[in-house]
């Protein structure tokens, strides 16, 4: 399949690597191992997002209790944390490829673990509370999956385009990220509700295996850290030094971290869709995408407008806006403003995606990429699910639409705090590496 995607593409394109020029909108596309990185990308990210709203639909549907939604996204986070920075270093230390594809069978396991656990035959007998809670276990195994598939992805990306066509990769890479995120929580609520949760994870693993297959077509790559061997400790340390010194990196991750822990009332959508908007598993799935649909218009937008000039303050006008649409979205009990501003969101989110890809991927050296990814999984990764669990913690004490909107309130304090007391961020522009690195092309 991936042969026939490059087919397709250097078709329409008309084109091969040398005939690039730097504001060529398919730069990154020239490239067939790059293709096939986005058929893998794909595949597991429409997969895990999928996969991640089938267990939100089922654990409320088991437990009516919004705080379950929370103990998902915090049983997945605990070892995605804990073990983020030692991943690093064994990213760094170890063939990319061939990690990759040992990260893509533990999902892959996991995925039909599930399976077998929604499957009537198995748990007939069981009581609720035990299906609940192996499935808790399930999440919390891709946790462990989940610390070394970030950084793995991100130092895979490096050592297939080169480094003039970052910025290209990187929004073409994104937009392959959204479009799985579009897809993925949009066939998850028809699924369910055509097939069921259990045929819906059966189909979570297929897609799981279409992306082992795939990324088979990738030639092993080398490692480039000349420090193999390394003391763990030690090498740890110097990743935690690089991302500490490097102000730019740490004020970029922080801030989206920041945004995503305090905005994160995708979490709770379920009960939005349930109990409060009453819109079925179809409008649940509707909810979903309308995120990721923006945040993909944007990336695919971007591949022709780029946002490297004056790029620190586009990033923080856009988490200002993520915030104040967030708090529309939890003041809205009318289903399509609802979903207008989960769309808007999802259009700031896909800016501030794109510049931070960016920014990490210019900014870090090719032997520290594992490390340094590792850290941002820590700050922005997991605070997906530390949000989730924010969210599902503060509905349990203030309600659900008190809790969305406090989480939004809290983002747009969050951005204008950074732009007052970090003005060298406000003035951060990305063309001057740009030209650095096509200089030593």
């Amino acid at each position: 399949m991936a042969f026939r995607i490059q087919d397709f593409l250097s078709t329409i394109i008309h084109c091969t690597p040398t005939s690039m020029d730097k504001n060529d909108p398919y730069a990154a596309l020239r490239y067939r191992e790059f293709n096939i990185f986005l058929l893998v990308r794909f595949a597991l990210v429409f997969a895990w997002s999928m996969q991640f709203v089938v267990i939100e639909w089922e654990v409320y549907s088991l437990t009516k209790d919004p705080l379950s939604l929370g103990i998902i996204g915090l049983m997945e986070v605990i070892p995605a944390v804990s073990l983020a920075l030692f991943a690093g270093h064994v990213v760094d230390q170890k063939e990319k490829r061939n990690l990759l594809i040992k990260c893509i069978l533990g999902f892959s396991i996991i995925s039909l673990g599930l399976f077998l656990i929604t499957w009537p035959r198995v748990w007939e007998g069981m009581s609720s509370k035990a299906i609940l809670y192996s499935i808790y276990f399930m999440v919390f195994l891709g946790g462990i999956v989940r610390a070394f598939l970030g950084p793995t992805i991100f130092s895979l990306f490096s050592l297939i385009v080169p480094k003039k066509v970052y910025p290209n990769a990187a929004t073409w890479s994104s937009s392959v990220w959204q479009l799985g995120a579009v897809m993925g929580p949009a066939l998850a609520g028809l699924t369910i509700y055509w097939i069921g949760v259990h045929w819906s994870l059966c189909l979570i693993f297929g897609f799981a295996l279409l992306a082992l297959f795939s990324l088979l077509q990738i030639k092993i790559k080398p490692v480039l850290n000349t420090k193999i061997g390394e003391p763990v400790f030690q090498s740890l340390g110097e990743g935690i030094r690089f991302v500490w010194n490097k102000k730019i990196i740490l004020g970029a991750i922080t801030l989206d971290m920041i945004a995503v822990l305090f905005g994160g009332a995708v979490a709770l959508l379920p009960i939005f869709a349930q109990d409060i908007l009453k819109v079925g598993p179809e409008g649940f799935g509707v909810l979903r995408a309308a995120t990721a649909v923006g945040a993909f218009i944007i990336m695919f937008t971007s591949a022709y407008f780029p946002l490297n000039k004056d790029a620190g303050m586009k990033l923080l006008a856009a988490i200002f806006v993520f915030g104040l649409c967030i708090i529309v979205f939890g003041l809205s009990s009318w289903f399509w403003l609802s979903v207008i501003a989960l769309f808007l969101s999802g259009m700031a989110d896909g800016i501030s995606m794109i510049i931070r890809q960016t920014i990490l991927q210019l900014k870090t050296p090719d032997h520290m990429r594992g490390r340094v990814a590792s850290v941002n999984s820590m700050f922005v990764g997991s605070s997906n699910e530390l949000g989730a669990f924010e969210s599902g913690l503060t509905a349990k004490l203030m309600g659900t639409v008190t809790a969305v909107v406090f989480g939004g309130a809290m983002t747009v304090v969050t951005v204008v705090a950074t732009g007052a007391l970090f003005p060298a961020f406000r003035k951060l522009d990305l063309r001057k590496d740009l030209k650095e690195h096509a200089e030593k092309v």
